[in-house]
């Protein structure tokens, strides 16, 4: 009897153990379709890498992370063009986190959000191939910061592609992140002349989509 009871027990417990691991499965599957966990997974990498990494102690200074495309970023053999952008994101993150914005942002109840962003391909990256992406931030005016971020391929020194980022700043300012960060009131550089065209292109389509906003209330009144 005691025998039978003990195998029962074993059995149970076994049965108890698959199912878990059942809906332990079940759970991860959920949360992969509806979520892009290898987003997140990364972030939480990029964020504790960046922490050992060694500071950029200058605002303007230059930060590069490797990489290299892989099956998943491709199309037709080389790197899809929304993965640029996907790269550009963590390398910015990465960027705040080793040159204090980031801490300093969240200290002031701040944040930053993507306004608009520009990017040229000159050569493409193809599947297997080793590259730099370089980040910096340009400059900055009352609501934004500009940055410069250049994928540079470690086969032949060539610039693949090159893209402009403007990050407006919530709730708060460039100036009073950077004032806060450097404990003293930081310069602005000099605005590049092609980044300056780019703004300059910005501002009229602004005004043109509030011209035509403005026409099209009126068609409706």
């Amino acid at each position: 009897m005691m025998l039978c009871e003990e195998v029962l027990e074993s059995a149970g417990i076994q049965i108890f153990r698959e199912d878990v691991l059942l809906w332990v499965l079940a759970g991860l599957l959920l949360l992969f379709c509806s979520l892009d966990v290898w987003y997140y997974l990364r972030m939480v990498v990029l964020l504790i890498r960046a922490w050992w990494l060694s500071p950029v102690f200058d605002v303007t200074g230059e930060q590069t992370l490797g990489g290299r495309v892989v099956l998943h970023d491709i199309d037709l053999c080389h790197m899809n063009n929304g993965r640029y952008l996907r790269e550009c994101d963590f390398a910015r993150i990465s960027l705040y986190a080793r040159n204090g914005v980031l801490k300093t942002m969240r200290a002031l109840g701040s944040s930053a959000v993507v306004a608009a962003t520009t990017i040229r391909y000159r050569r493409p990256l193809c599947v297997g191939e080793a590259f730099e992406l370089r980040t910096r931030i340009i400059t900055w005016d009352e609501k934004a910061f500009y940055l410069e971020q250049r994928f540079v391929s470690c086969k032949d020194g060539m610039v693949a592609a090159i893209m402009f980022c403007k990050q407006s700043v919530l709730r708060s300012s460039p100036a009073k992140i950077l004032q806060h960060l450097c404990q003293r009131k930081v310069e602005v550089p000099e605005f590049p002349e092609e980044l300056q065209h780019w703004i300059n292109f910005m501002s009229a389509s602004s005004q043109a989509l509030k011209a035509e906003s403005g026409s099209e209330e009126k068609k409706c009144e």
